[in-house]
């Protein structure tokens, strides 16, 4: 089977590091796991962030010349479906469905999200071509329950709509935490959502008991803010910086759990890691988070840092309750979110959508 493949907003080998750049490499390493000959065809970038209607038609203009390019080496390679990581209304896929109904092949994609409401406002000829594009999908694989909501509301007919959990690229669980060591926290440092996630944690600490301790891997422009929140905790909280990916999983490892709240995550890649290693994790009850979470308690977004407060004083104090967290963590990930599991769902859902090797 050979397959092209493309991400509109950024590209897997992108140097910027990301949950959706970490998810667009899992995905070719789970295809290329499956027996799948994938090729990565184009890199250009249709994201718009900043609702700029010239900067949209500018983008839209440089299509013409890359679809002409995608259709002839197609050909030549004989692509037997496209497949598209993330279109959506701010990074539209531009490409596929143009090339591959020119190549009659099938058309596919995986977390697509609809957001019709945009199809007015600063982004509204974006928002109209990732619609198009959406309708034009054979197959489409969601990660959350909150995107199959408007995908399967919104689905032509003959549209397959699949469930795709979000996954580790590997294969087996890594050596798990001894649960022995200080919290952990992991996201990058931005205005936002970030930022509202890490002032949640600060005001969760201020409700305990000295005597914890706090490692913090992330860094980004907004690290002068959140060593601010940190600072009334002196060194029981640990600045790590940016980690490596052999660093990052050091520090899983090393903790005893995962603080990281979720504000307005899509699903939240760190939860996967954490709880591969048997990292019980704090975080609110949210859409998509909720869906890469093991079963368990989860304090809601209204309980705010209290409730946060509450869940860690628990998970900190009673051994056995943190253990067995731990222990169920890990094997929701072996069970859902490992490559295996997602190369056997990606297989069984291009051939629905009727691509043949």
């Amino acid at each position: 089977m050979k397959l092209a493949f493309y991400a509109p907003m950024k590209t897997p080998d992108d140097p910027m590091p990301s949950g959706d750049r970490t998810m667009a490499r899992g995905i070719l390493s789970a295809l290329e796991y499956a027996g799948v000959e994938v090729e990565l065809v184009s890199r250009l970038r249709s994201r718009d962030g900043a609702g700029d209607a010239a900067e949209q038609t500018r983008i839209m203009e440089t299509v013409k010349t890359e679809a002409s390019r995608l259709i002839k080496t197609g050909r030549a390679a004989g692509w037997q479906g496209w497949l598209t990581y993330h279109n959506y209304y701010k990074a539209p896929d531009l490409l596929g469905p143009g090339v591959a109904r020119t190549l009659g092949i099938p058309y596919v994609q995986i977390e697509s999200t609809r957001a019709r409401k945009r199809l007015a406002g600063p982004w509204a000829a974006f928002a109209r071509c990732a619609e198009d594009a959406t309708d034009s999908a054979q197959a489409i694989f969601h990660f959350t329950r909150r995107d199959a909501e408007a995908l399967l509301r919104d689905a032509p007919p003959q549209q397959h709509i699949l469930h795709l959990h979000p996954f580790l690229d590997r294969d087996e669980l890594p050596r798990p935490s001894a649960l022995s060591g200080p919290m952990l926290a992991v996201g990058m440092m931005r205005q936002g959502d970030k930022l509202a996630s890490y002032d949640l944690i600060a005001a969760a600490l201020q409700q305990l008991q000295p005597g914890w301790r706090l490692d913090i891997a992330g860094d980004g422009p907004a690290r002068p803010q959140v060593e601010r929140f940190m600072a009334p905790f002196g060194d029981a909280v640990r600045f790590l910086g940016a980690l490596d990916g052999t660093a990052l999983q050091a520090a899983y490892s090393d903790a005893a759990l995962l603080i990281w709240p979720g504000v307005n995550e899509a699903f939240g890649m760190v939860y996967l890691e954490a709880q591969a290693v048997g990292l019980p994790v704090v975080a609110q009850d949210r859409p998509g988070v909720r869906d890469v979470l093991a079963p368990g308690t989860y304090p809601s977004p209204e309980a705010g840092a209290p409730g946060l407060a509450a869940r860690l004083r628990h998970l900190l104090s009673d051994t056995k309750a943190r253990h067995d967290a731990g222990t169920e963590a890990a094997r929701h990930i072996a069970r859902h979110h490992l490559r295996p599991v997602a190369a056997r769902t990606l297989l069984d859902g291009l051939h629905r959508a009727g691509v043949a090797p």
